[in-house]
């Protein structure tokens, strides 16, 4: 069974979805036969490579909003982040692009690293401060999962995933993906939001079910017992 997330390194839903999903697939009793596959989306394309000012400044400008209003949105989604054990300090978020980023994810995934990557990649945003636009804290993030600063460097200087990373874009918009988190089963279960572990087990336990139906097999005078009595 494989699933693709859609996911933005930029949205605080993402990281909370990532752990309820997560969640989920531990209590699986089939997880070693589901495959994960991390896709790239960008809520806002058009963000400079760095944004002068904090996450609630750029909220405030982005969506127009009363400031008091989005303090109390931030709250409600720290809290929520708290309840899946994350420990996020939107004081301290550093507003960036993230399409580098994206760019370093896929060169993860060709290494096996993904979730690895994109892991460390959230973390950094909301808990620890990192510039997920900085060359820097985007090799040192690479390099911490295995792999090689010189790949690193050299996939970002030539864009050598730059087109997987649009391509993920554009396969988002084909799909019908307007936010994220977005989770795709076989491409048949679409899941939309950071939704409960309860809906993600429910999930995985009906597509894998649909994937894998039970055959009976008939066998001539078989024994059993029933609602009227076992037959003799």
């Amino acid at each position: 069974m494989k699933i693709e997330i859609w996911s933005d390194v930029a949205c605080p839903w993402c990281f909370i979805g990532k752990r309820r999903f997560e969640t989920a697939l531990n209590a699986f009793p089939h997880k070693e036969s589901v495959e994960v596959q991390w896709r790239s989306y960008q809520l806002d394309p058009t963000l400079p490579e760095h944004y002068d000012g904090t996450e609630l400044d750029y909220l405030v400008a982005r969506k127009g909003m009363d400031r008091a209003q989005l303090m109390g949105m931030l709250g409600q989604v720290k809290d929520a982040a708290e309840g899946e054990g994350l420990h996020y300090k939107f004081d301290g978020v550093v507003v960036a692009n993230s399409f580098k980023a994206h760019e370093l994810l896929h060169l993860a995934a060709a290494h096996g690293q993904a979730d690895t990557v994109k892991e460390a990649l959230l973390s950094g945003r909301f808990e620890q401060g990192l510039d997920i636009g900085s060359r820097e804290a985007l090799v040192r993030i690479g390099t911490e999962a295995g792999l090689s600063a010189v790949d690193i460097n050299e996939a970002l200087d030539t864009d050598k995933y730059a087109e997987g990373v649009r391509e993920d874009f554009a396969e988002a918009r084909a799909l019908g993906v307007t936010g994220v988190p977005f989770f795709v089963i076989d491409r048949k279960y679409g899941i939309s939001g950071a939704q409960s572990a309860e809906l993600f087990s429910q999930a995985l336990a009906e597509a894998w079910q649909e994937a894998n139906p039970l055959t009976m097999v008939a066998a001539n005078g078989s024994e059993a017992c029933g609602p009227d009595g076992c037959a003799i």
